[in-house]
């Protein structure tokens, strides 16, 4: 554990997750707001301070298969093994919840997302306080997520009770999210969300795994899964995404931009080059971060060269799509990428 978080932070910070507070805290993935995920007043708080649909499920955090047992009707022999492999990790699985979860947390739907972080600040506090915790990333939704503590107290401010600040988070991008809902029956795992976890890894223990439909926005409708929406990890500044370098002409009299490169280099200069790691899991750890600094650097637009459509990339491709403004390159025209 950081010398930044001792013992006394740690119960501290769990007496207020008792007492219905909110409390950002450090996991290997991003950072979460995290709430008592079986106190409904606690967790429409979280909703509040994030200003995030309630068509969109929390995800909630344990310290312990004990402790997941007690939220679920059925845990399946799939999920233990999932367990045993990837927990703790960035791995939410998707089951049937108990009563005693309250429909906020799961936006009225009968199943819940559940993980065991494996950050050791994560766990302490979860274990001090003796409670689940629903915890979605510290943000505002839609708007890049938190991988340091600054970036939650840019992002809330003062509208959250505590932040412990374990560092950077390692992993850098959300967990991934599978849903086991239909084990019982037969069915495949569908993958809600790529995530930490690629799917290559799972399917090695559970076969293959289905793709989640993209979700259609309709009025009152729950998401399976959180970010499912069609805009969302995104920068106040205008993103652009380019499959070979070719940037858009309007911008050629806009020479504040910055290009996050990878492998092709930009179509024309009198911008600021940042260059990626080259590894999946070194861009993951990265992504936001870089984001983040970008955001506030003043900058008219970020670019950023799209990395390989391979099935370790899978999760920073869909990051990326998700937060970008406009696709171009290949001849394409740019285009909305969403609501």
């Amino acid at each position: 554990m950081p010398e930044t978080v001792g013992p006394g932070e740690i119960d501290y910070a769990a007496r207020l997750l008792r007492d219905g507070r909110l409390v950002a805290f450090p996991t290997e993935t991003v950072y979460g707001l995290g709430g008592n995920a079986l106190d409904a007043e606690a967790v429409a708080r979280i909703y509040a301070v994030k200003r995030r649909p309630r068509t969109s499920p929390l995800i909630v955090h344990v310290a312990s298969i004990e402790m997941t047992h007690s939220l679920v009707t059925n845990w399946p022999e799939v999920a233990d093994r999932l367990a045993q492999k990837f927990w703790p990790g960035p791995l939410t699985l998707v089951v049937e919840k108990q009563p005693a979860i309250p429909d906020i947390v799961t936006a009225g739907l009968r199943t819940v997302g559940l993980r065991m972080p494996a950050h050791p600040i994560a766990l302490a506090l979860i274990q001090a306080a003796g409670i689940p915790l629903a915890a979605p990333s510290a943000n505002r939704f839609t708007e890049l997520s938190p991988t340091t503590a600054e970036h939650v107290r840019r992002s809330l401010g003062s509208e959250i009770d505590c932040i412990l600040d374990g560092g950077p988070c390692s992993v850098g991008i959300e967990s991934t999210v599978l849903s086991l809902a239909g084990a019982q029956s037969g069915s495949q795992p569908v993958l809600l969300r790529p995530g930490g976890i690629p799917r290559t890894e799972l399917e090695k223990i559970v076969g293959p795994v289905s793709a989640a439909q993209e979700v259609q926005e309709v009025l009152g409708g729950a998401h399976p899964a959180p970010g499912m929406h069609p805009r969302h990890y995104s920068p106040r500044t205008t993103l652009y995404l380019t499959t070979d370098g070719k940037l858009p002409d309007e911008d050629q009299n806009k020479d504040q931009g910055i290009y996050l490169q990878h492998r092709h280099p930009p179509s024309r200069a009198n911008l600021t080059i940042h260059q990626m790691p080259q590894s999946a899991s070194d861009y993951a750890a990265a992504l936001y971060e870089v984001l983040h600094q970008a955001d506030v650097g003043n900058y008219n637009w970020i670019a950023v060269d799209l990395p390989p459509s391979t099935p370790e990339w899978e999760a920073i491709q869909d990051r990326l799509k998700r937060a970008a403004t406009f696709l171009c390159g290949n001849g394409a025209l740019p285009r909305s990428s969403g609501a």
